[in-house]
């Protein structure tokens, strides 16, 4: 009968994560407030004045935060060390470059072209608009004359657009330096404009007799108006330093004089639309073919997908990638995929797109219904640097290296700090006076004139990723200094306490009395200075970098971004190159101190009654 009796199965024991958790923070109702006796552990009890804290606990949360941002980020979005992007130097902030009027697409869209970093538009009114980033170098496009009559087709250059009235006659603004808007009175009084191209620094007009006509930088281009095929001409493209046209017979030309890969390697074909980018040209041909020719291989540009779904029957170019209309109303793209301008987004293709247009990193796919589509670089978050380089990245990856500088100097320091101060601390005599005179010397030595003199005399023979690792040592070896005497003074006042007599009673090596008995109970006052130092190492880090004696380009800091900065037209007037990566490193650095101010608080009961 008692076999059949129903037992109660033992208490289930609790998961040594669950025992874990409960060891540190415990459950509410675990203190019994009528229990006098009961006592917390000193860790739930700093723990719990930490979490009171709400200023620290803010700090924490938020160095949490960043922590994540400047880890996780460089994985999304990795940075090119070699890239740099003339066409996109000292852009502003904002996601706007594709952001189209409202009132153009309403109005109903005549042309669209692409600058540098804005874009124009013509409505089917003549109305012109203008959006994007329209200040650029020396000028502000969006500055439109009043006295512009309704506009029948435009094209954006580098930094100045060019007009086509409906009355026939030639407009522009913008930059006109190299008189890229200076137009000869010849062209003004052409009766017909069959075309208008605009470039960098460099525009080009064909009549609707074949005849063309170049202004601006012709020692650039050297491009100019006569020319062996006047009068045979039906398309003109304006590459970054050149000019050709297509002959009315289909061949492709060269239009400049001096020898360039686009005069050398002409295709012997017959084309129907010339299209150019930067560096290159494509050319189609009436049965759907395409050949591209000039640089081709400098980013991707030659890289043409096997087959299209359809036959291609219109393509555009941007500055390093070319977009191609199907027959079945789709979109292709090939070339630089840096910001996916490359990348037809699958939206896009619903094949109802009548026209393309693109140019630099920016398309747009105009649908039957009127509608727009676009893709590419919409913009940049936190802006570009003097390179073109987008600084949200930057930070995200400068973030990384100035966390890693300062956490691993930190960590060498604190190792040093350590077993300096506990055995000078728990031996005394001798020892202890030779290890501060070394002490003493190593923190007499000035830090910053120190460090600039060892970085000139080795680092100029060391490569960026061996100038990080230097850094990183003569930050740790410079800095224990500090944290060896509070640990000696530590050690000191727990050597003499009774469970080390004890342990040397038992014949317990004095080593692991050192480092398994006396340390683990002052371990909370190395955690307080070590967190303290981890802030003032990215400072010291930024500070070398700021004054270029530290991490350099193009491995990106804070400090070194910082450094990049430091002129007074970047601090004026491309505000956001030094605002952004200051903010980070300040937001980083002050909740850090204050994470360790709270600790020290509440690992300190004495500073709870001041």
């Amino acid at each position: 009968m008692e076999n059949n009796k129903m037992q109660t199965p033992p208490p289930k024991k609790p998961s040594w994560i669950k025992m874990l958790f409960q060891n540190l923070f415990g459950k509410r109702d675990e203190i019994d407030i009528y229990k006098e006796e009961q006592i917390q552990s000193p860790t739930r009890t700093i723990i719990r004045t930490f979490a009171s804290n709400k200023l620290s606990m803010a700090a924490l949360f938020s160095f949490i935060i960043m922590l994540l941002i400047v880890s996780i980020g460089p994985m999304v979005y990795p940075v090119d060390l070699a890239f740099s992007e003339q066409s996109q130097q000292n852009i502003r902030p904002g996601m706007d470059m594709m952001a189209i009027p409202d009132a153009l697409i309403q109005n109903g869209i005549r042309d669209i072209s692409v600058g540098r970093t804005f874009s124009v538009g013509v409505d089917n009114n003549g109305e012109v608009y203008i959006w994007g980033k329209t200040v650029v170098p020396g000028t502000n496009v969006s500055e439109i004359p009043e006295d512009l009559p309704p506009i029948a087709r435009v094209a954006a250059g580098y930094d100045h657009v060019v007009a086509v009235g409906e009355d026939g006659k030639l407009y522009g603004w913008g930059n006109n330096r190299q008189r890229q808007l200076r137009f000869s009175r010849e062209a003004q009084d052409l009766e017909e404009i069959q075309q208008i191209a605009a470039g960098f620094q460099s525009t080009a007009v064909l009549d609707n007799e074949g005849h063309v006509y170049f202004f601006g930088n012709t020692n650039l281009t050297e491009m100019y108006d006569y020319n062996e095929y006047q009068g045979q001409l039906k398309d003109v493209v304006l590459t970054n330093n050149a000019a050709l046209g297509l002959l009315d017979d289909g061949t492709p030309v060269y239009l400049g004089t001096k020898p360039l890969p686009y005069s050398t390697r002409l295709p012997n074909e017959k084309f129907i639309k010339l299209a150019a980018t930067n560096k290159t040209v494509a050319g189609l041909t009436a049965d759907g073919r395409i050949v591209v020719w000039g640089s081709p291989n400098y980013k991707g540009e030659a890289q043409i997908p096997d087959e299209f779904e359809a036959q291609p029957v219109d393509i555009v170019g941007g500055q390093y990638h070319y977009v191609v209309k199907l027959a079945n109303g789709n979109l292709a793209a090939w070339g630089d995929n840096t910001y996916r301008q490359a990348t037809v987004p699958g939206s896009v293709n619903d094949g109802n797109n009548e026209q393309i247009f693109s140019g630099y990193y920016q398309n747009y796919a105009l649908k039957a219904d009127g509608t727009v589509d676009t893709f590419g670089l919409k913009g940049y978050m936190l802006g570009s640097d003097g390179m073109g380089r987008d600084m949200w990245q930057r930070i995200l990856n400068g973030g990384r290296w100035t966390m890693t500088i300062g956490a691993l100097a930190v960590l060498i320091a604190t190792v040093i700090g350590i077993v300096i101060g506990g055995v000078s601390g728990y031996f005394g005599g001798a020892i202890d006076i030779f290890l501060q005179r070394i002490s003493e010397i190593i923190s007499s030595l000035p830090f910053l004139p120190f460090v600039i003199i060892l970085n000139v005399i080795i680092g100029n023979e060391l490569g960026p990723t061996q100038r990080i690792y230097l850094i990183m040592v003569v930050l740790g070896l410079l800095s224990w200094t500090g944290l060896q005497r509070l640990v000696r003074a530590q050690v000191f006042s727990v050597r003499e306490q009774e469970y080390i007599t004890a342990a040397r009673s038992m014949g317990i090596k004095e080593f692991a009395i050192i480092f398994r008995h006396i340390i683990p109970n002052v371990i909370s006052v190395i955690i307080v200075s070590t967190t303290l130092s981890f802030a003032s190492s990215m400072l010291t880090e930024s500070s070398l970098s700021f004054l270029g004696f530290g991490v350099r380009q193009p491995i990106p800091t804070w400090g070194n971004m910082l450094f990049g900065a430091n002129n007074s037209v970047i601090i004026q007037q491309f505000w956001w190159q030094w605002v952004f990566p200051a903010i980070a490193l300040s937001l980083t650095v002050i909740s850090v101190n204050l994470i360790g101010d709270g600790l020290r608080d509440a690992i300190d009961p004495k500073s709870q009654e001041r």
